[in-house]
């Protein structure tokens, strides 16, 4: 497979013809970049990409020639064995940048998945020394947008090495919610909710059966609700201290 298999980076849709009408810029969640920083993230920049839910963003075993920011949807990172066991890394949201690992690893290093139709922001991989060289600001934040994906990753292998069932789903439920909360993404105290059992299975290491009761168990405590994909945190203590949930206040966090 080559680069040129990967479908072209398209126009931008409507209200993101320019990096400063982003409506994620206008969130809380997000650090503003100084107008020198914005103007070299447009000139990186090389278009969008629409993909729909189910449909592969970077495929595992091909190397991509692009990097994104999610702008819009649910997304998912993943690593699959041979006989076709999927292990879900890390679930992805608007504002993640996606394809940074492949830039320093030999081989590619997992894919992603769209879980609802998604858009994204575009950034050419060749470029990415360029981008460096003349912002190195924009590279720290590249930086910290790694390392910080580091520690979910870091933060997932303690829940699957170290928490029980209960403790994983406690965590994972109330992980997925603040971060979708962080990004304004919760609408009367509902977020929407894409995921199956077995992408829960999947990330937290449990069988599918276990997985199920574990739910019911949850949900028959009252500590959350799912109603026709969207997600209620209805106990939010009780889960935070069921998961251990450790996160302090989110902080605001590049864009790029």
């Amino acid at each position: 497979m080559k680069f040129e298999d990967y479908p072209a980076a398209a126009a931008p849709p409507q209200g993101v013809n320019s990096c400063d009408q982003c409506a994620l810029r206008r969130l809380d969640a997000f650090l503003p970049p100084a107008g020198e920083e914005l103007q070299a993230i447009q000139s990186f920049r090389v278009g969008t990409r629409r993909v729909e839910a189910g449909s592969s963003i970077i495929d595992e075993h091909r190397p991509s020639p692009q990097l994104f920011t999610l702008y819009s949807g649910w997304a998912f990172r993943y690593k699959t064995l041979s006989d076709g066991r999927r292990q879900i890394l890390s679930f992805l949201l608007p504002g993640d940048f996606l394809g940074l690992q492949d830039e320093f690893a030999e081989g590619q290093t997992h894919g992603v998945e769209a879980v609802t139709d998604v858009t994204l922001c575009a950034f050419s991989r060749d470029r990415l020394w360029d981008l460096f060289h003349a912002q190195p600001k924009l590279g720290y934040d590249i930086t910290w947008l790694a390392a910080r994906e580091e520690k979910m990753v870091d933060d997932n292998l303690v829940t699957t090495g170290r928490r029980n069932a209960g403790e994983r789903v406690a965590m994972l439920l109330m992980h997925l919610y603040r971060r979708a909360q962080r990004v304004g993404m919760v609408r009367d105290g509902w977020v929407e909710f894409p995921f199956n059992q077995q992408h829960i299975a999947d990330a937290l290491g449990l069988s599918l059966v276990h997985t199920n009761k574990t739910l019911r168990r949850l949900q028959r405590l009252g500590l959350y609700k799912i109603d026709a994909g969207w997600l209620r945190i209805m106990e939010p203590h009780a889960l935070e201290t069921l998961g251990d949930y450790f996160e302090r206040p989110m902080r605001p966090t590049p864009l790029i």
